[in-house]
């Protein structure tokens, strides 16, 4: 398959009062992005902590805690998942979860699905200051990239997008498309992953989809404030944008924003384009500092 068309979640975090209003969202956002005959859908990091509101206020208004209560969910959240790929005949990137792990600690963790279930995760690499002061999540060292039916996929969980060598070699493993689910609060923090996404699409020649979680949500501890715009990324060459901003989302609204990745263009401009930043990459290794 070389043209998918994808569907990039800009995505607002709900409230709600029991599990079958959650299953009820995530089904009509699931259902609107196959209805637009879309092939892969990318939801956002920790879009998943709206489910912290199902457990009452001193579990939400604890960082501890919610982190402990979401894994009574966790089965249920990955059935569902697994089902609506299966009935919509869709990929999914789940928005990122919590997971614990046997020593007690956490990680952040993206899990993607199809029709066949769950096909593979990213725990996040690098921790974020707030994750590793204050909510005590761990990173992994662990880099995979997917096999799936529309070739390979890597994952770059919001801060890991702004280190180049993890999608290098991500890219180098055979991904020509890095999926960047973000959980941002700020414009700056919005435009550092956007930067790293745009920097990692020119190194590599390839695709890169940023998903961010969206709006207020003043009832959480952990994602009461969500900034940040629903982007596709591309090489800056022939057949691209000269921007390399693909498409993005509207600055006002929770939305699908779709787009159609040609992955033949991706082969193409590694072999003719204006430059080979992928191809030059072994390049820098040769550059030495001058001694004065």
């Amino acid at each position: 398959m070389e043209t998918v068309k994808i569907a990039v979640a800009q995505y607002d975090i709900g409230f709600f009062n029991q599990w079958s209003d959650y299953t009820d969202k995530l089904t009509d956002w699931v259902k609107k992005a196959a209805d637009q005959e879309a092939r892969l859908l990318v939801f956002p990091e920790y879009g998943s902590m709206e489910l912290a509101s199902l457990f009452g206020e001193a579990i939400y208004k604890d960082l501890s805690q919610q982190l402990d209560a979401m894994q009574d969910v966790y089965p249920q959240w990955l059935s569902l998942h697994c089902d609506l790929a299966k009935q919509f005949d869709v990929m999914i990137l789940g928005a990122s979860f919590p997971v614990r792990q046997g020593d007690g600690s956490f990680r952040n963790r993206a899990n993607l699905f199809d029709k066949n279930g769950l096909i593979g995760y990213q725990d996040k690499l690098i921790m974020t200051r707030f994750e590793n002061e204050q909510w005590l999540i761990k990173g992994t060292k662990e880099i995979k990239v997917i096999d799936t039916d529309i070739g390979k996929i890597a994952i770059n969980i919001c801060y890991d997008s702004e280190f180049p060598l993890i999608a290098h070699q991500q890219v180098t493993a055979g991904a020509n498309i890095i999926l960047v689910p973000s959980c941002t609060d700020t414009e700056a923090g919005f435009h550092r992953v956007r930067i790293g996404c745009q920097a990692r699409a020119l190194e590599n020649q390839c695709y890169v989809v940023q998903s961010p979680t969206f709006g207020l949500a003043g009832w959480s501890e952990a994602v009461d404030v969500n900034t940040g715009r629903a982007s596709v990324y591309t090489p800056v060459d022939y057949g691209f944008p000269d921007d390399g901003l693909l498409i993005e989302g509207a600055i006002d609204t929770a939305e699908w924003v779709y787009a159609d990745l040609d992955l033949a263009k991706i082969a193409l401009v590694r072999e003719e384009g204006q430059v080979f930043n992928y191809r030059d990459w072994s390049s820098q290794n040769e550059l030495k500092i001058a001694k004065s």
